[in-house]
């Protein structure tokens, strides 16, 4: 992985992984039930939110645009519907399976039921699902990151930038793998600063309620955590997290975002000053990867995780007052390499 600094970029892995290849499979091959080796291009079926999102579901389409370029892959995403159910899924995917796209990739741990469902009918197509590892099938790749490491670097990070030993942490939906995110950045806060104050929301219990897509709920919590006296602002939830950016630059307090590298997107930039860094966990690098891994006729299967030695997360330093900082600087190296080493474990719960 390309560094640009110190610390791990997740966002920019897939720089470093542009390879020509011969276009493979360009004809449209309709799979009977069964499936077929053949392929038309990578199917990618987006979580709640979809395209537009500036994070989790960008970066996923960052790296299947990545591999139509460098594989020569046709391809073809498809958003989700609000409220829509397993079945919806399920027929999605199908969709794409049926229609000879290959891999077929479910981004996001919602479609850990369809995936099962509908690799079983094409084995002969590759499956991948993002942030899940339940499905064990021999024709799935899980791809999964260890969310919890780069959150430790943001919570040192935030513990760093505060003026007034208060942050706050937004979830998106209480669920295990956002708590992932909290403990992670609690954790590195309090390797700074064991007093330091946290505030602590989830905006939904479920995901159908809107906490991954709702940036008047991501705003509302960051409202009253930044009322309560919290000048940073870690959110990991999805398009939700646009809000709590948007609270932080009005109250001119630190935000720091998720998945993707914020700072760079096209809008936030009116906020982008008050970003602080980004924990980012390179989900274009996996979509890529698999596609390429089906390109070479090697597919990937089983459960793929990416952490902080691989580079497969990290944080983002394209803000000149997050990387310049020295002092900051030098408390992230030291936290990272105790990461990497074993020194430091860092907590999933």
């Amino acid at each position: 992985m390309r560094r640009v600094s110190r610390i791990a970029v997740a966002g920019v892995a897939t720089a470093s992984l542009a390879v020509a290849l011969s276009a493979c499979g360009g004809s449209s091959t309709s799979a009977s039930s069964g499936g077929s080796a053949k392929t038309k291009g990578i199917g990618l079926a987006y979580d709640i939110g979809g395209k537009g999102d500036q994070s989790f579901n960008d970066a996923a389409y960052a790296g299947f645009q990545k591999a139509e370029t460098d594989l020569k892959m046709s391809g073809r995403d498809i958003e989700p519907q609000d409220g829509e159910s397993d079945a919806d899924k399920v027929q999605r995917l199908e969709q794409l399976a049926k229609s000879g796209y290959n891999p077929v990739i479910g981004v996001g741990f919602v479609y850990a039921p369809a995936v099962k469902e509908v690799a079983a009918k094409y084995p002969k197509i590759t499956f991948g699902i993002i942030d899940d590892e339940q499905d064990k099938a021999a024709n799935v790749a899980d791809m999964v990151f260890h969310e919890e490491q780069a959150s430790y670097l943001a919570g040192v990070a935030a513990a760093k930038a505060t003026k007034k030993n208060h942050i706050g942490f937004v979830g998106g939906v209480d669920i295990p793998l956002i708590h992932k995110f909290e403990a992670g950045y609690v954790q590195g806060a309090q390797s700074v600063n064991p007093k330091i104050k946290i505030e602590k929301q989830y905006l939904t219990q479920t995901p159908q309620e809107g906490g991954f897509s709702s940036p008047d709920k991501g705003k509302d919590a960051a409202e009253g955590q930044i009322e309560a006296g919290a000048d940073v602002i870690y959110a990991a939830a999805g398009l939700s997290g646009q809000g709590v950016i948007q609270s932080a630059a009005s109250h001119k307090v630190w935000a720091i975002g998720v998945d993707s590298d914020q700072y760079k997107q096209d809008a936030l930039a009116k906020y982008k000053d008050y970003i602080l860094t980004s924990a980012t966990k390179d989900v274009a690098g996996a979509v890529y990867n698999l596609a390429k891994s089906v390109a070479d006729g090697k597919p990937a299967t089983g459960v793929v995780r990416a952490s902080l030695a691989t580079g497969g997360v990290g944080l983002a330093d394209s803000n000149p007052a997050f990387k310049n900082n020295a002092d900051l600087q030098a408390a992230l190296k030291k936290a990272e390499a105790g990461i990497k080493d074993g020194s430091i474990t860092v907590k999933t719960s």
